[in-house]
């Protein structure tokens, strides 16, 4: 049975804690859904077994039920996608972490039975320590585990946004493979015809089996241009349906046919890279990294050994019976290490954190300039396809036709300029695709999140803070 003075000693400070360990795992995802709406226009919830998830379920339901646009699949996915689900999650574990950080370290109970040879009394002694200096470190700790939290929610409005962005890609793509799918069809078709006339003006003898063949040839080769064509829109397919989430009688959905013509407004270029700058997620998330290394920093310098510095109250009973108690004390002796070594490694930390996020603030400028260039060279060339190219194709479409008609020309040419204008149609699906997906990609900047693939210097930044956190947890 423990000391009655030691008991006390418990008591105090077990109740100086009381009640503070409540943790409401979603309080912070309120700014998750303010920051989703205002950038991508979108809903987003965190399922958690309530009703509101049935109505949620109802809400993909009735997307489903027409075909889905662009933005009705991205909706879907931020509805129904479960890895997103548990990236929310990472805000109820950093809201867990801030209330841990408010707690007082537990402390030691350290104890010694001793049974003296020849029989008598038992000797008892008993030493409860505590982390003296640990009630000094808990503001410094919440201040750590409030800037973990809202790097956390940083994180998680990262995670939505790729979501979108992501499954706006595929849509976008998979728009693009079922259209081209659909023009293979019409080349196989205008491929067998010609191949079925070459056969039929070799039977009357007018001409070789050289031309045949090369008829032939190219239908064959136009029958496997579909196979790969259909496996492509099968494979984005598939990719689109997982990202959404669906199985099931869900996975039957369908989608608008075609991707949709260029926009009437253009990107202004204005502003383009003070808005990428002010509105990153990933420069916020390095600004977190900077402030958790100048914290950790802070952390290091004013305590050093001290730190360490353990008291508490000691209890021993003689073999008579005689009681002893008194103040008890660990302090570590620095005959190998003062200190130096975590206050310089703390320093370089922060130096690197610093660097860090100067060179991402030069990554994103870059990256928003290049994403324009990009949309403003696919938008020319979409252009260029609709206005110049296709007209003129279908022009000598119609003019080759009237030849045939007048018998000055066979049927070879009019097959070959509907294919030519079948290639245009193709070229201009391609060109109409790159457009969509460049200016997806430069709306993805503009709320806040480079595209994964310009991702490496935020992520690295976030594994260097997130792995450099400091170790006084409770035992």
């Amino acid at each position: 049975m423990v000391n009655k003075p030691i008991g006390r000693v418990l008591l105090v400070v077990s109740a100086s804690v009381t009640g503070c360990a409540s943790v409401q795992p979603q309080a912070s995802f309120p700014e998750v859904q303010q920051t989703a709406s205002e950038r991508i226009g979108k809903q987003v919830r965190w399922s958690n077994g309530s009703d509101a998830d049935r109505a949620m379920s109802a809400e993909v339901d009735a997307l489903l039920s027409e075909p889905l646009t662009a933005d009705a699949a991205v909706q879907v996915a931020l509805l129904n996608n479960r890895r997103l689900q548990a990236t929310y999650e990472n805000l109820g574990v950093a809201q867990a972490d801030l209330v841990q950080a408010g707690l007082l370290k537990n402390p030691f109970l350290d104890g010694d039975v001793k049974f003296p040879e020849g029989g008598g009394g038992t000797k008892i002694e008993l030493t409860v320590v505590f982390d003296f200096l640990d009630v000094l470190y808990i503001p410094m700790r919440k201040s750590l585990a409030e800037t973990a939290l809202q790097g956390a929610i940083l994180d998680v409005t990262g995670a939505v946004l790729d979501t979108a962005a992501e499954t706006r890609s595929l849509f976008l793509h998979l728009q693009a493979a079922e259209q081209m799918l659909e023009l293979h069809h019409t080349v196989l078709l205008a491929a067998e015809a010609s191949f079925e006339l070459a056969r039929r003006i070799n039977e009357a003898g007018n001409n070789t089996k050289l031309d045949v063949a090369n008829e032939r040839a190219f239908y064959e080769e136009t029958k496997l241009d579909v196979a790969a064509a259909e496996v492509e829109a099968a494979d984005l397919r598939e990719r689109l349906t997982a990202i959404m989430g669906l199985w099931g009688a869900q996975a039957r959905y369908t989608i608008e046919p075609r991707l949709p013509e260029l926009p009437t407004d253009a990107v202004s270029a204005t502003n383009l890279e003070k808005h990428a700058i002010e509105r990153s997620i990933d420069l916020a998330i390095s600004r977190r990294g900077v402030a958790l290394a100048a914290q950790q920093l802070g952390i290091a310098k004013p305590l050093g050994l001290l730190s360490e510095l353990e008291l508490g109250v000691a209890f021993e009973r003689e073999a008579d019976g005689a009681h002893e108690i008194g103040p008890a004390f660990a302090l570590p002796i620095p005959l190998f290490s003062q200190g130096q070594p975590a206050l310089a490694a703390a320093g370089a930390r922060l130096r690197q954190a610093e660097q860090r996020h100067y060179a991402l603030a030069v990554e994103i400028r870059s990256a928003a300039r290049s994403a324009f260039t990009r949309l403003t060279a696919a938008r020319q060339r979409a252009e260029y396809y609709r206005r110049v190219v296709l007209p003129l194709r279908r022009t000598i479409v119609e003019e080759t036709q009237k030849q045939y008609n007048a018998m000055f020309i066979g049927g070879f040419q009019l097959l070959t300029a509907k294919q030519n204008e079948i290639e245009a149609g193709r070229a201009y699906i391609e060109a109409l695709r790159d457009h969509w997906l460049a200016r997806a990609a430069l709306e993805q900047i503009l709320a806040g999140r480079l595209p994964r693939a310009s991702q490496d210097v935020a992520d690295s930044v976030e594994t260097e803070t997130s792995s450099n956190q400091p170790d006084r947890g409770n035992h």
